[in-house]
């Protein structure tokens, strides 16, 4: 097979490049420049050019063909302005998703079609089989580094394309396999940040399209009757609290409340409370965040979430669930959380994810996601 990888210049592509390499296939390597402002990325963290030459160094070593494709206003078109939409719009998002959705298994998958390619080919710790003609996306075998999360929005077209070498391997011996073949990237640490970006100083990278915007915090005390009504309806329990300034007490102020998420804790600079200060509730309209006193503050945790009809996305097309019909799943709104226990409702609403046990710092825009067993379902953003 003619096989394109999506070259990082991490260890991840490389010994995915390697395995496949030794498996006989005709390898092709690329490097996507994505991103390359250098004035909100932390100094010497996820330098593009570095990258680049790392995964250069990789090819000449494989000795396979080697490019760099410049994607880098689709990038920004697709996910820059994405983020900047949903962050002014006081919402969460989830760049890496789309990242995967938009760019790697779309344009980057048409790149290698135009090569040739059979197959693209990604350092992500995940799997896929084929069950009665459907593709499943299943999780890595390595817990601690499953990336399925962040390809939930993936197609049966994309994933028919897909190839993770590296699914089955747990990072300690992925590295062994590394230094023993004397790849360049063997020691290189992994890339944290944004995807194709790295580390950013956020708050820097959001203003330049979100202006600073003085306003209010108010700490919501938690015996507010607010919180002493019965949330019987799935509609009443996937819904965030309302809150208004008159329901508490002006603590601080902030530099604009499209700064700040749900369960977010740091950045308050808000003293002299028994326990640390979370953000319960953000309004982008009056510019107030709402803040509750300790991580068990009921603000703080829901037990359902709703997925609005339009946004409801099916890895297994097979799966899908008529009106009024439900099923047990294991539920996961953020990357690297522990699957929780719960089921899926199918209703003229949209799609309700209900979970067995109340969930901590649920954001509107953040990925929910339902798996059976290790296979990733279906997907969609939290309304």
């Amino acid at each position: 097979m003619r096989i394109v990888v999506g070259l990082s210049g991490g260890v991840d592509s490389s010994v995915t490049a390697l395995k496949l390499v030794e498996q006989g296939h005709e390898v092709i390597g690329i490097f996507m420049r994505n991103w390359h402002d250098k004035s909100v990325t932390i100094s010497d963290e996820c330098p593009w050019i570095d990258d680049s030459n790392d995964a250069m160094l990789v090819a000449d070593q494989l000795e396979i063909p080697f490019q760099v494709i410049d994607l880098s206003v689709e990038y920004r078109e697709r996910i820059i302005d994405y983020m900047f939409a949903e962050y002014e719009a006081g919402r969460t998002p989830n760049p890496d998703v789309l990242c995967n959705r938009e760019i790697k298994f779309d344009l980057f998958l048409k790149a290698a079609q135009k090569l040739g390619a059979d197959a693209v080919a990604t350092g992500h710790y995940c799997r896929k089989d084929k069950v009665n003609g459907e593709y499943r996306l299943l999780a890595g075998s390595d817990s601690n580094k499953d990336q399925s999360y962040f390809l939930c929005q993936l197609t049966q077209e994309q994933l028919s394309y897909s190839l993770f070498p590296i699914g089955e391997l747990e990072k300690p011996d992925l590295r062994i396999i590394a230094k023993d073949a004397r790849l360049p990237t063997a020691q290189k640490k992994d890339s944290q940040g944004l995807c194709f970006i790295g580390k950013v100083r956020l708050p820097e990278f959001l203003q330049q399209q979100l202006k600073v915007k003085v306003g209010l915090i108010v700490e919501i005390p938690s015996d507010h009757q607010i919180y002493s009504k019965p949330r019987i309806s799935n509609s009443e329990r996937a819904a965030s609290f309302s809150y208004s300034p008159d329901m508490g007490k002006e603590v601080g102020e902030h530099q604009g409340a499209h700064f700040y998420t749900i369960g977010q804790r740091k950045g308050l600079d808000v003293g002299g409370k028994p326990e640390p200060l979370f953000v319960i509730g953000t309004c982008v309209d009056t510019n107030t965040i709402y803040v509750g006193c300790g991580e068990n503050h009921p603000g703080l945790h829901r037990d359902a979430i709703l997925i609005k009809p339009d946004e409801i996305h099916w890895v297994q097309p097979s799966r899908i669930l008529n009106f009024g019909e439900s099923e047990e799943y294991s539920l996961r709104f953020r990357y690297r959380q522990s699957l929780q226990k719960g089921r899926i409702e199918m209703t003229q609403e949209g799609l309700y994810l209900l979970f067995e046990k109340p969930q901590k710092g649920i954001a509107s825009g953040q990925f929910a996601t339902w798996y059976d067993g290790d296979a990733l379902v279906g997907s969609g953003p939290i309304a």
